[in-house]
């Protein structure tokens, strides 16, 4: 899998930043996003390429304008010959989200169209431009990432668990209908993980404690245990695997 090439949304921390790390140490070059920290990105840029020998690569994005993922794939164009993955990564959170991380009678279209916007509509555009390239090459793997929000319920997450069960239906329909072209879409769905973005959650801590409560190996999920199932998806050990959502949540949905 050297010299290929990842593009990922949104890998400056959490999940993103540790599937981004996973796949350098493979020696697969890395395309990445970064929403407003140019520093951030740079340092990562930079440590990428010193520590695995990769070519790496940061660009500015904004999640809510998925329609600019062509602008986007246009200048990762200029820097890489080839993609050969695709991970939908980026989430939002803070302002944007208001009216949609409420409870049911708080929430509000705006809200909700946001997370809608930045989950579903940023994985559709960006895997469309993603398949054109990797159709040049004979085939290539899409990821979205998900959480278990769809299958358990969690206070104030409606708007995030719908367009999750959302994301993951569209990942069925692009994986029955890329795998002419040797395609393979798949979904990591993962139960909550210690991040910057869950901590700054107003019941993170009761979140916390009821996940080590509630799962059998009594911790929370770390941004590494989905990195992994990331790239496994990608290699050719899965190359009869499409279409699937892998569940990662420490046993925490059956519990």
């Amino acid at each position: 899998m050297s010299n290929k090439v990842l593009v990922i949304s949104g890998a400056t921390k959490g999940i993103g930043k540790a599937i981004a790390y996973r796949f350098a140490q493979e020696g697969i070059n890395i395309a990445f996003t970064y929403n407003s920290n140019k520093e951030i990105a740079k340092e990562i840029e930079d440590d990428l390429m010193q520590k695995y020998n990769i070519k790496a690569k940061s660009y500015p994005f904004n999640i809510l304008e998925p329609d600019t993922y062509k602008d986007l794939f246009a200048e990762i164009d200029k820097d890489f010959d080839r993609v050969d993955y695709f991970i939908s990564n980026a989430i939002i959170s803070g302002r944007a989200v208001v009216g949609g991380f409420a409870p049911f009678m708080r929430l509000k279209t705006k809200g909700l169209n946001n997370i809608y916007t930045a989950t579903v509509l940023a994985f559709v555009a960006g895997a469309q431009e993603a398949a054109k390239r990797m159709q040049k090459n004979g085939g290539g793997a899409i990821i979205s990432l998900s959480s278990t929000g769809n299958l358990v319920y969690t206070p104030n997450y409606a708007g995030h668990g719908n367009s999750k069960n959302a994301v993951e239906t569209m990942v069925k329909y692009a994986a029955a209908e890329l795998g002419e072209f040797n395609i393979r879409v798949n979904c990591v769905s993962g139960g909550p993980i210690d991040t910057d973005a869950l901590k700054k959650f107003p019941n993170y801590e009761e979140v916390k404690s009821e996940v080590v409560k509630r799962s059998p190996l009594s911790r929370m999920g770390e941004a590494s245990d989905l990195s992994g199932m990331a790239y496994f998806l990608c290699t050719d050990e899965c190359s009869w695997l499409t279409g699937q959502t892998i569940v990662i949540d420490g046993g925490t949905t059956f519990n």
